[in-house]
């Protein structure tokens, strides 16, 4: 298994790697969507997780491009928004799961691991 993970943050690219590891996912984490496009046009991606602010795009842009890649995979978004009807509109998306950064994050994102 193949994961991308996306964030404008470095410090939690790093965590969401460690993470990674600890599960035995061989993953690598970039800050800009157009990177994790390029990776997925190259490899076999099993699963996207995204944040939803990246330094060149934001993660429903990023998002939507995956989605209409043509390329399967899972797409998960974690955010530390409360906007509800940002979340809804995610999930409308039809992305995999929106995930809260904070509390138990570790824990629902290890369901799909």
């Amino acid at each position: 298994m193949y994961v991308i993970h996306a964030d404008n943050s470095g410090f939690f690219r790093k965590v969401i790697k460690i993470f990674l590891d600890e599960l035995g996912v061989d993953s690598d984490g970039f800050d800009n969507g157009e990177d994790v496009l390029n990776e997925v046009g190259i490899h076999k991606v099993n699963c996207v997780i995204t944040g939803l602010e990246l330094s060149d795009m934001t993660g429903e842009e990023l998002i939507r491009q995956l989605l209409y890649s043509g390329h399967s995979m899972t797409i998960i978004a974690v955010t530390s928004s409360g906007n509800e009807s940002r979340i809804k509109g995610l999930e409308e998306m039809g992305i995999r799961a929106t995930i809260q950064k904070g509390g138990n994050w570790k824990d629902k994102l290890r369901e799909y691991f």
